[in-house]
């Protein structure tokens, strides 16, 4: 244990710079996009020159670019995200209202994912060379090559028009149906699953057989223990170390495949109000939603480490 918290403790401190180095590349870029957060704030109210001039200076868009980083960096820390140029309400209001539920359709397309994954991965492992291993290879090799925009648009092509079993947008809370909210973010989360599924089988795939043709399996297997323990036991626990640093890029997919998808599905989460803030010019809200995304691709990274540390007793003993 003692073992695991200073690996945790670690991963923070180099997570530190690298967070910073993230925030410093959002802001230039921002900084340097062909958008005026002042006529952004003025839009068709025909601002004078005088008007525009006081905007900047009161927000401090004319001082030197490092101390507006420092300042920037600073009001982050205490959580200040800004405030839009365009509703003039703070921008992390903004993002407490929507982060979950990007946060529900990731979590949701993960664990699609993560299910047909396992399933497919170890029933083609099992059937090497065989009809279903081929069989689930050709489905996941197009399944890496298809977008989840475009799976997105078969589906509400085919489930939503077509039969009418899901509807094609719209949101609802958990708190109000729970059936409403899981019909509501299926067509959703499936979109975003299958591309990461596809992916993961075929990585789960390769660990099991590599594992399978080691000696302690066929020493299990030639010492009688039934094909489940083994399988179960030792095989499948051995194989998912390798799918565990898979699995943290795939996640950053999901959030980063959200904001495309809750725009197509019009899902009030991050992704549809990014799009609406770069259509606005809204810069404090982009840079607000951009950082978001980001810190939280970086936590979800610093899970799958400590996971892959507690899966991999080799790595414990020597650290």
């Amino acid at each position: 244990m003692a073992v695991v918290v200073r690996m945790l403790l670690s991963r923070i401190l180099a997570l530190i710079p690298l967070l910073l180095g993230v925030i410093l590349f959002v802001f230039v870029v921002m900084r340097f996009a062909p958008v005026d957060p002042a006529l952004a704030a003025f839009d068709g109210a025909n601002a004078t020159a005088e008007q525009l001039q006081q905007f900047r200076l009161e927000n401090g868009l004319l001082d030197p670019l490092p101390l507006q980083y420092v300042h920037f960096v600073w009001h982050l820390a205490q959580g200040d995200f800004g405030t839009s140029v365009i509703t003039k309400q703070p921008v992390g209001d903004t993002i407490a209202t929507a982060l979950p539920l990007t946060v529900q359709l990731t979590l949701l397309g993960l664990v699609i994912a993560l299910v047909t994954a396992l399933v497919l991965g170890v029933t083609s492992a099992l059937f090497r060379d065989r009809w279903p291993d081929k069989v689930i290879r050709v489905v996941t090799l197009a399944g890496v090559a298809a977008p989840a925009f475009w799976v997105a648009l078969l589906l509400v092509q085919w489930l939503a028009v077509g039969q009418g079993l899901f509807p094609t947008s719209g949101y609802v809370s958990p708190a109000d149906s729970f059936g409403g909210w899981l019909n509501s973010l299926a067509l959703p989360a499936v979109s975003l699953a299958l591309p990461v599924a596809a992916q993961l089988t075929r990585v789960i795939r390769t660990s099991m057989v590599e594992e399978l043709d080691k000696d302690y399996v066929r020493t299990a297997r030639g010492g009688g223990l039934p094909p489940v323990v083994v399988i179960g036991r030792n095989v499948l626990r051995n194989a998912l170390v390798t799918p565990l640093t898979v699995l943290g890029l795939r996640v950053g997919y999901l959030l980063g495949g959200a904001v495309v998808i809750e725009t197509m599905f019009a899902l009030p989460g991050m992704g549809q109000n990014m799009i609406q803030a770069v259509t606005d010019g809204d810069t404090a809200k982009v840079q607000g939603f951009v950082i978001t995304i980001a810190i939280g691709f970086v936590l979800v990274n610093l899970i799958v480490d400590v996971l892959y540390l507690i899966a991999n007793p080799r790595l414990r003993s020597h650290a």
